[in-house]
């Protein structure tokens, strides 16, 4: 019997599996973090995942409905008792027949994610939209007779001045019980920002009621829980995006909804469950209930805003790239099928800067206001799509350049995303060529004696985006990359570390006892991460040139990833342009800053949105000269630019002769 392609996200992983092979088998062979308890009986259910269905371009498979075996009676006796969501099967009794991709759900994962993205220190203005209001409703008279309704409205605006106060259905269906329970007083949550009742409460309430700040990205989904009152933030915590089993890019994505009917209100729904489970469980962790969560903000790129709102994002996969609205958006919660929160509750979503430029870069210059400096500072909030910003008071660029998902660990050979095991700093001796490392989960350098207990073989799993970043520049400092982006061979180099791997040369940062497991940095990895920071620093080139500047005054890497990456290492591996180190520094995770700020303040969201009309945008799809940028910048650092601001980096150059030569770079 024939064998199957099998892909399983969002680690990306593949390979081919026999006909018939379970799915946690196929995990197991390749690699995968499934998780099982039970030895594969049906009983535990930590093996759960979803497989796909339809074309996916991106992946180079299309998936038949029938690419696992029909449930069997296992799966049906485990949904009877505990049930099954929705598309969900056993990896243990599940098998391939036939191409599919297979999406891990975070909670059948060994090694859970660890979302990266903290709050932010920063201060905040309170001045929040959604405040509460006690109020006295005079009881009903047969001699005088109104609603329940109108007498309360009439107490609003006798003792709030508030008028003419909207309420959804859902809350005037509540209101008659809510008087009665309360005595005919009442607590009232108005959203001060639209004019709209959105939660009732008998009696007074002193508890201030909850917002969430939310960072939709394609990669991870970030939420804030916040105390409206204080602007305290009682929770914080991330999942990843569900979306990313139809397509890991932005481009992936829409080209499912373009070659699957349906495939848009799919992403749709799996993306709102993920928001509405990611609240509940927020809520849960800082002993609260996530009915009195009565307002959130929502910032995201462009598709993910339009897949959020339930809207094709067709339009946004070719040229001119238009939106089905730039503006602000505000609706209810139930609109977004967000049943988890208040049933009143009230949705604001920052508005989009363009096609390509969305809510997230919107929320970054709130946060990191460029637009009120003097020096001309560039953002860069790093991700699968990266947002740049350009400018100062005087005048502010924006563009978005499609980095791919390199940097989040994802195509290369032992990439993962952020967990506990995953290799984040890598130092590389430049005389012994000998790497050190730190994984996430420990604080010590795998050099230190205690390293080995503290962590062990079984606690070295892979290597994340920020330490690939790091051990393709540490490489080009230590002389085993050359300019070019080649690594050199073990004669070369001077290390049999450098392994000969076909026609190129792989480097090992790492190696089992046993020697049964590896971690390498393949010639494949380095042009992956070639690809990624290229297009990072062509877009940054295109607004330099733009405004006629050949230099920055200041750096700022935003976005959760942006705030693990050294400065100095992502300097030489040329992400971003040459600047005084001293000048670069991390945002941390600015959109979802710039959130709370929408979420906290109606300040900020008046800022934005008379902001974002004026910041002026460039699209680097259509830009003429941002391939020419994006060409010159495969070399580390860069082919032509001058970074006086980098210590001198050997020069050697690994051409077919075999021999390596030093040369001081000019």
């Amino acid at each position: 019997m024939s064998d199957h392609q099998v892909i399983f996200m969002p680690s990306g992983k593949r390979g081919r599996v026999a006909h018939g092979t379970p799915v946690l088998q196929a995990a197991r062979q390749l690699g995968v973090d499934l998780d099982s308890v039970c030895g594969g009986r049906g009983i535990c259910s930590r093996c759960q995942v979803e497989p796909g269905a339809g074309a996916f371009p991106k992946l180079g498979v299309t998936v038949a409905a029938d690419a696992l075996s029909a449930f069997n009676a296992v799966e049906r006796r485990y949904d009877e008792k505990r049930g099954l969501a929705p598309g969900r099967r056993l990896g243990c009794q599940a098998k391939v027949e036939g191409d599919v991709v297979i999406d891990v759900p975070p909670e059948s994962q060994v090694h859970r994610q660890v979302v990266r993205k903290a709050a932010s220190d920063k201060p905040i203005v309170m001045d929040p939209a959604t405040r509460l209001h006690f109020v006295t409703v005079a009881e009903p008279d047969m001699d005088h007779p109104s609603g329940d309704l109108e007498r309360l409205r009439a107490a609003l605006a006798a003792e709030w001045d508030l008028h003419d106060l909207d309420i959804p259905l859902v809350l005037l269906r509540r209101l008659q019980p809510v008087l009665r329970q309360g005595d005919w007083q009442v607590t009232v949550a108005v959203n001060h920002d639209e004019g709209r009742i959105s939660a009732l409460w008998p009696g007074l309430r002193t508890e201030a009621p909850l917002g969430l700040a939310i960072d939709l990205g394609s990669t991870t989904i970030a939420a804030h829980l916040c105390d409206l009152g204080t602007g305290e933030v009682r929770a914080s915590g991330g999942v990843m995006n569900p979306q990313i089993r139809f397509g890991e890019d932005l481009m992936s994505r829409v080209s499912y909804a373009m070659m699957n009917e349906g495939g848009d209100v799919e992403m749709t729904r799996v993306v709102r469950g993920a928001i509405d489970r990611l609240a509940t469980e927020l809520a849960a962790e800082a002993g609260l209930a996530a009915a009195d969560i009565v307002e959130a903000v929502i910032v995201g790129n462009p598709v993910m805003h339009h897949l959020l709102l339930g809207v094709d994002p067709v339009e946004l996969g070719q040229a001119p790239f238009a939106l089905a609205t730039a503006d602000a958006v505000r609706l209810g919660a139930p609109e977004l099928d967000l049943g988890a929160l208040a049933p009143g509750a009230r949705v604001y979503i920052l508005p989009c800067i363009a096609g390509h430029v969305g809510a997230d870069a919107a929320a970054v210059a709130l946060a990191e206001a460029p637009d009120q400096a003097e020096p001309l500072t560039l953002v860069v909030d790093v991700g699968t799509n990266a947002e740049i910003l350009l400018g100062n008071r005087e005048r502010l660029l924006a563009c978005s350049s499609p980095t791919g998902p390199a940097f989040e660990g994802a195509q290369i050979s032992a990439g993962q995303r952020a967990a506990p095991g995953a290799i984040e700093r890598v130092e590389i001796d430049p005389a012994t060529k000998v790497p050190r490392f730190r994984v996430i989960g420990s604080d010590l350098w795998s050099d230190d004696p205690a390293f080995a207990e503290a962590v062990g073989e079984d606690g070295i799993t892979g290597i994340c985006g920020s330490g690939i970043i790091e051990a393709v520049a540490e490489m080009r400092m230590a002389g085993i990359l050359d300019r070019s982006g080649l690594i050199g061979s073990a004669a070369q180099v001077g290390t049999d570390r450098c392994e000969s791997s076909g026609r190129t040369h792989a480097f090992r940062i790492w190696e089992s006892a046993s020697g049964d497991r590896r971690i390498l940095v393949t010639q494949n990895d380095i042009r992956a991460i070639q690809l990624a920071k290229s297009a990072l620093y062509a877009g940054a080139r295109l607004l330099m040139d733009e405004l006629g500047v050949d230099k920055v005054d200041r750096v700022t890497l935003a976005g959760a990833f942006g705030a693990h990456i050294s400065p100095r290492h992502a300097m030489v591996l040329g992400m971003i342009p040459d600047a005084e180190l001293s000048a670069v520094a991390s945002a941390g995770n600015a959109a979802g800053h710039g959130a709370r700020m929408a979420l906290c303040s109606r300040a900020a969201r008046r800022h934005i949105e008379g902001l974002v009309r004026r910041i002026e945008k460039v699209e680097t799809a259509v830009a003429p000269r941002f391939q020419e940028h994006f060409v010159a910048a495969n070399a580390i650092p860069h082919a032509t630019d001058p970074f006086p601001h980098l210590d001198t980096l050997p020069e050697p150059s690994f051409n077919t002769a075999g021999e390596g030569r030093k040369r001081r770079r000019r």
